[in-house]
């Protein structure tokens, strides 16, 4: 297949995850609300796929990371999470069916479905772009390559929005008698743009990552066959053993997720760090416009009043600024669209530093013109050329972090020593058990053929030469089989690859929801006016502005 067939069949899937979160995200509140939630719990509910997107994002980028199957490292993570979405687009629309089965009285069953469905779908959403971003990392390692795989991956991404926006806009009347209704419609229609989406991820072709394969020590196959022979044999005799090791393991690592997750989160390098401040100060400020741009303009520029009865003045005027403020985020997803198609160009033009930096000082100064103007006209032109920051932020940090992984000697040269340390290592203790070989014989040579757990008691002392085969065989090659088999890495062994890192950059943006939503609503009450939502926008700008400009863009950002 062409690389730009796989561009086009792994993007499918960015474009259908996208729509499905637009159209229903989007949908959500009204049904939330017509089931009896209040607003301040509907927050709540919204925020619950982000919070759980902070915890398991990083875990499941760094078993990505490790995993070995037919189907690659990345799919299967993938398929598995797009399971979830397309089972969140059942329950969602059929919650009331679900509890009317289940309960007597089916209203507060059926509220816990409906949370149920809306943490799904935005959960398994969100982080199911972790591995999609890491498996075109994988297929398109060179620096331009790259740029243009993530160019395309935000063009999808920018597309998927402006498609997910308009369809609860239409007015499913024609199809509703036949599926049950407006809602079962239009998820019914969702679910089907997605399953072909996800369906075309079966003919991609992942490839290894030749710098990026995360086997370590543990997993390499350099002891000599006969001990491998031997091992095998034993390992045969003690498989119920294994079986309960198996279940200590889970156990085990069920205990170690919070240690696991807080060494995840803080042995991040530099240049990885650096880039996280950055993308989070960015992501908040751009994440605070969006969240709040319709209450912006319906209340601040139409004077309308949101909590008014449905018919009045005032609240006509408020659903009047609410149009036109999802026009204006409309136009900012047209406006992404169109950078997104020519962000390799600007890039090769006047370089990734420049329109990294340019995006980032552009967006405070859009948000000061519209805390300033009172013109709907004007206010609206900037919202939608906040399209230029949204699509550098899709594109520039993704090639950013490829490009770290492509060349680990020089931006991740600790990670990248460790594993030659490593590698040398294992050199050594590949050429020592060789060299006993050669002046040993094996213990099944001389009639002993041991069990797993002999030792250098359990042979006689006139037999030495058995004995040091023996506990070199339970010490070396059987020990690292063992650790294959239960799950146990090598001490030492290298951890680090590409979709850890880009789980870690999700995070900016996953956190970049949560805090606004905690925040901004006490901020607004306290100054008593809308206004402040862009104020605050354009104050975490400014400070991204400051972190931006100590991003690693090439080798020589490395010696600041």
């Amino acid at each position: 297949q062409s690389r730009r067939t796989q561009l086009l069949l792994v993007n499918s899937l960015t474009f259908g995850l996208e729509v499905c979160l637009a159209a229903g995200i989007t949908y959500v509140p009204p049904l939330l609300l017509e089931v009896g939630v209040e607003e301040k719990f509907m927050t709540m509910v919204l925020g619950i796929g982000p919070v759980l997107g902070l915890v398991f994002v990083p875990l499941i980028g760094s078993a990505s990371d490790h995993w070995h199957s037919s189907y690659g490292r990345r799919r299967p993570f993938i398929w598995v999470l797009c399971l979830g979405v397309l089972l969140s687009l059942f329950v969602i629309p059929h919650a009331s069916s679900l509890a009317s089965l289940c309960a007597l009285n089916p209203r507060p069953l059926e509220i816990a479905f409906l949370i149920l469905g809306i943490g799904l779908l935005d959960f398994c959403g969100q982080v199911c772009f972790t591995p999609l971003e890491a498996l075109l990392s994988d297929l398109f390692q060179e620096p331009d390559n790259c740029r243009q795989a993530f160019s395309m991956y935000a063009f999808m991404i920018s597309l998927g929005g402006c498609i997910g926006y308009l369809l609860p806009a239409i007015d499913w009347a024609f199809l509703a008698p036949y599926l049950g209704g407006q809602e079962s419609c239009l998820f019914s229609l969702l679910a089907v743009i997605f399953l072909g989406c996800v369906l075309a991820t079966l003919f991609v072709t992942e490839e290894a990552a030749q710098g990026d394969i995360l086997d370590g020590p543990a997993l390499k196959d350099t002891s000599p066959k006969p001990f491998l022979s031997c091992c095998c044999c034993q390992l045969a005799r003690g498989s119920y053993l294994l079986q309960a090791r198996h279940v200590l393991q889970a156990l085990r690592n069920l205990c170690a997720l919070l240690p696991r997750l807080h060494g995840l989160y803080c042995r991040i390098p530099r240049v990885i760090r650096r880039l996280f401040v950055a993308e989070l100060c960015s992501w908040m400020a751009l994440m605070t416009f969006m969240l709040f741009y319709t209450d912006f303009v319906g209340e601040g520029l139409y004077h309308g009043v949101p909590r008014a009865k449905p018919g009045t003045e005032a609240r006509r005027h408020y659903d009047e600024g609410v149009r036109m403020g999802s026009l204006g985020l409309f136009l900012q997803c047209i406006t992404s669209i169109f950078f997104s198609t020519i962000m390799d160009r600007l890039v090769k033009h006047f370089g990734t530093r420049a329109v990294y930096l340019a995006s980032v000082v552009f967006f405070p100064g859009a948000a000061f013109v519209m805390c300033l103007s009172h013109s709907v006209t004007v206010v609206t032109i900037s919202a939608a050329l906040t399209g230029f920051t949204f699509s550098a932020l899709q594109i520039l940090p993704y090639t950013l972090a490829s490009l770290y992984h492509h060349d680990k000697q020089v931006f991740l040269h600790k990670y990248k020593r460790k594993e030659e340390e490593d590698a040398a290592l294992l050199d050594k203790k590949s050429a020592f058990t060789k060299g006993l070989l050669s002046s040993q014989k094996l213990p099944y040579q001389n009639g002993h053929a041991g069990s797993l757990f002999s030792s250098s008691s359990s042979s006689s002392p006139s037999s030495p030469p058995a004995v040091s085969s023996s506990a070199l065989c339970v010490s070396s090659s059987c020990d690292v089989s063992l650790r294959i088999m239960v799950g146990e890495p090598e001490p030492g062994a290298p951890g680090r690859g590409i979709c850890l890192d880009l789980a870690i950059l999700d995070s900016a943006f996953l956190l970049s929801q949560v805090v606004p939503s905690l925040f901004m609503g006490s901020i607004v009450q306290f100054t008593q006016s809308v206004t402040a939502y862009m104020v605050s926008a354009a104050g975490f700008g400014l400070v991204a502005i400051y972190f931006a400009t100590k991003v690693v863009f090439d080798k020589g950002d490395m010696a600041k």
